[in-house]
């Protein structure tokens, strides 16, 4: 494997006749898989920090663009509880069948929508979109679109969170799923994800070919993080 460059690899999940309890159960080990590698981690810290002087029961919008089983959206919806925001929160995803799977898993009061996101009409801008673990499955090209996308919808600011390309990861990752038992297809896509992601420096050129000032970080287990606050 060629650390230096993104990998052009397909992933299991992302073909549309997997079965439909096939689909279920590696969403819901994908959500165990952000839990044990404190994947949401970094999205609540940097909502932490820009809402920091906003008073309790202020409102609060958040959007998040390819939300899968809904899990950040309710750790977002947990964590605006604790800060005591009232918080109107809403997903995209592209796949008809995650809308079903995050109704089931829960969070009754997220609007969880289905539809291209570069083709949806929002009935009101958020303050805040964010994105998780869903930039790796885009090319390059359209990476450009969604931050444009973002910067143009977002009132208040932007948050992608996704992986950090490394052997380490690499190699690493198929000895924690082996260990946690997950579905085959979702060990298999880990190591897919973790070849088809970021170094700091391909975040540093895709801002550039933007023309976009945001701030990157990087965060325990091997994750990045880019945020701008208008």
């Amino acid at each position: 494997m060629d650390f230096s460059v993104r990998a052009v690899l397909d992933e299991a999940m992302d073909e549309p006749g997997l079965d439909e309890a096939v689909y279920r159960r590696c969403l819901a080990d994908l959500a165990m898989v952000n839990r044990v590698t404190f994947t949401h981690r970094p999205t609540l810290r940097w909502l932490d920090k820009v809402t920091k002087s906003w008073p309790r029961g202020a409102p609060l919008t958040v959007l998040d663009v390819a939300y899968g089983q809904g899990d950040l959206l309710r750790a977002i919806a947990a964590w605006a509880a604790r800060r005591g925001f009232v918080a109107e929160l809403s997903g995209i995803d592209m796949n008809p069948r995650a809308a079903a799977a995050a109704r089931a898993a829960g969070g009754r009061n997220i609007d969880y929508r289905t539809g291209d996101v570069f083709e949806a009409v929002l009935p009101q801008r958020p303050d805040f979109i964010v994105t998780s673990q869903f930039t790796h499955h885009l090319a390059d090209a359209d990476i450009l679109r969604l931050m444009a996308w973002m910067e143009a919808q977002a009132q208040r600011g932007w948050h992608i969170a996704d992986l950090h390309r490394h052997k380490a990861a690499y190699l690493l990752y198929p000895l924690l799923a082996r260990l946690m038992r997950w579905h085959p297809i979702v060990r298999l896509d880990g190591q897919v994800s973790i070849a088809r992601s970021f170094t700091r420096g391909d975040w540093e050129r895709l801002l550039a070919a933007a023309k976009l000032a945001a701030e990157i970080h990087w965060h325990w287990l091997f994750r990045y993080a880019v945020s701008r606050l208008k």
